[in-house]
């Protein structure tokens, strides 16, 4: 019997994927362990092994396609002596894709258009209305038959259940069906920007990028922690001229085998403040907090494709050598869009620094569901006052931003002063 390959689930949270490449063609023989695809996730770019072998028969999902959902067919295998006639009867027999936990209020995950997956003969439209009057399409459907001002009751539908989707659209804009002239747009409500509830105005220069499957989900994660984390933040100034001068010297001292950045020792200071203060070591969730035992610090890490947090684990129980040298590899392969879920997924508490780019302060959104984020700004000569004297030191402000359903006010402070300790008297972090 034709073996099904679906869209495999790369990560706990992932629900869809792009499929970004197909590395093997139709009629190539499959061994198991082959490298089958490459899948883009909201993270990372994946390979996907075959577990089974035959001929690669039919692609289903071309490549570049993006929204696929886990568990859709993407492609089927004929095991030795079978037809290609028995693809279809396989397909057809296929269970439709379970959604993966789907967030509150949303629609159970769709199947994939099919436009994306190109069937051996066109389904027979179908009324594509609903027992209660409703018109079935796609979400993607609706878009585009807003965009071009089409009326849905004047597409016939050629997905299941006679559902309307993208390439009903584009046959009925082809086939030139009248367009129907737009009903006056409601007034958006006042959480959303005008600029994302109407079109562009008449004279309006400007390039549409598309969203990246990473860009989507940093929007829909930060939105969530500004709407459901209640933020307040601390600020302090911590004198970095020791520290500094502690970096020089393990630097020299290293012979080339490392090179520490200030970023390496902040990650350490903040692994040892949170054993410190280890009720600033928690995450929320309805459960209950989560208490963390090792201080797994999630660094942001601005790659090409967007803002990613690898983690590096147990950062307390690590030399100043081994972070640094962890901290460059992971970088790297965020910027080749390399790392695996284990390397970006989880932490307990994240460092965002933008000291080198000249930011003096700013305030970070929490990477829900930690509890913490520490915001590292620019070290920087200032005037302080010593022993009632004016005098020059290189100050560097961090502000930690706090979830205040699991961390309250003195126990941000508490952090912070411990944290603070450690950074202008950075011999104590090695203890």
């Amino acid at each position: 019997m034709p073996i099904i390959i679906t869209m495999p689930a790369l990560s706990p949270t992932m629900t869809e994927g792009t499929l970004a490449k197909w590395i093997m063609n139709e009629g190539d023989a499959v061994r198991s362990g082959d490298m089958l695809a490459e899948i883009e996730t909201d993270k990372a770019t994946m390979e996907v092994e075959a577990i089974d072998e035959g001929i690669l028969a039919r692609i289903l999902v071309p490549e570049g396609t993006e929204g696929v959902p886990v568990n859709a067919p993407i492609a089927v295998l004929l095991e030795d002596g079978e037809d290609a006639s028995a693809i279809d009867a396989a397909l057809a027999a296929a269970p439709a894709p379970a959604p993966m936990a789907p967030a509150a209020e949303a629609p159970a995950a769709e199947p994939i258009p099919a436009a994306a997956i190109p069937a051996p003969t066109p389904a027979p439209a179908a009324d594509p209305v609903s027992g209660d009057g409703r018109i079935l399409a796609s979400p993607l459907a609706k878009r585009m038959a807003a965009q071009a001002g089409l009326e849905l009751a004047q597409v016939s539908g050629s997905g299941p259940r006679g559902r309307i989707v993208k390439a009903d659209i584009e046959a009925a804009v082809a086939g030139g069906v009248a367009a129907v002239a737009p009903a006056p747009a409601a007034p958006a409500p006042s959480s959303i920007p005008a600029s994302a509830a109407v079109p562009a105005a008449p004279g309006d220069d400007f390039e549409l990028e598309k969203l990246s499957s990473m860009r989507k989900i940093i929007a829909r994660r930060m939105t969530e922690s500004k709407q459901q984390a209640p933020h307040f933040y601390l600020t302090v100034d911590c004198e970095i001229d020791a520290l500094l001068a502690l970096r020089k010297q393990l630097n020299d001292k290293a012979d080339g085998a490392y090179k520490l950045s200030v970023n390496d020792l902040v990650i350490k200071a903040a692994a040892v403040a949170l054993m410190k203060v280890p009720d600033a070591n928690v995450g929320y969730s309805e459960e209950g907090l989560r208490r963390y035992r090792n201080a797994d610090i999630s660094v942001a890490v601005a790659s090409e494709k967007g803002l990613i947090t690898p983690i590096i684990r147990n950062a307390n129980g690590k030399g100043l050598e081994a972070i640094s040298k962890e901290m460059r590899e992971l970088a790297q392969k965020a910027n080749d869009g390399k790392l695996t879920p284990e390397e970006y997924q989880g932490g307990s508490f994240s460092i965002s620094n933008l000291g080198m780019f000249g930011i003096k302060q700013f305030d970070a959104v929490i990477n829900m569901p930690q509890g913490c984020i520490l915001a590292v700004g620019a070290g920087e000569q200032r005037p302080v006052v010593k022993d009632g004297a004016l005098a020059i030191a290189t100050v560097m402000s961090v502000t930690v931003s706090v979830d205040h359903r699991a961390v309250d006010g003195a126990v941000g402070a508490r952090f912070l002063a411990a944290f603070k300790g450690l950074i202008q008297d950075p011999m104590t972090m090695l203890l």
